[in-house]
């Protein structure tokens, strides 16, 4: 992706993450709302001349070992399932946080997600009970409403 796509997509909203509205800094995600889903290809372990390019499963009997370089068996990006996904409409600018959590999730099942977390705070987290008791965490059960829609609703009414 080109500098200038990526400045379009980090200023979508103000420089801001499109789910929970931080600001952005240098090192922010591109995120496709609706998923590119990545293929793979399974690269076995291999020795690659550095100078031709040649690619061998074996070294060569009598090959000069300087010119040759071990490869490890490895899974290589090979295009994707989606590709007309891969558009400016259809991707936001994320704070790495929501980006790795949002994964391949659709909006909803990510919504679903983030409302699930007071349920395992509560199960799970001794400091964050300790902390509610104490008056330092109020909760809310508010809606989880990501940043973009807030906005699109401010720009709306």
């Amino acid at each position: 992706m080109d500098k200038k796509t990526r400045e379009l997509i980090r200023n979508k909203y103000n420089n801001r993450c499109a789910y929970c509205g931080v600001e952005l800094n240098s090192n922010f995600h591109v995120d496709e709302i609706v998923p590119v889903r990545r293929k793979y290809k399974y690269m076995p372990a291999h020795w690659k001349n550095t100078i031709t390019g040649e690619i061998q499963p074996i070294l060569p009997e009598g090959a000069n070992r300087i010119d040759w370089q071990h490869r490890s068996a490895k899974y290589a990006p090979d295009g994707c399932h989606n590709p007309e996904n891969y558009n400016l409409q259809n991707q936001n600018p994320a704070c790495p946080s929501c980006n790795i959590n949002k994964h391949e999730m659709s909006l909803e099942q990510f919504r679903k997600l983030i409302a699930g977390f007071m349920k395992h705070l509560n199960e799970h987290s001794t400091q964050y009970k300790i902390a509610k008791r104490y008056g330092l965490i109020t909760e809310t059960n508010i809606d989880v409403k990501f940043h973009f829609e807030k906005v699109n609703y401010a720009l709306n009414n």
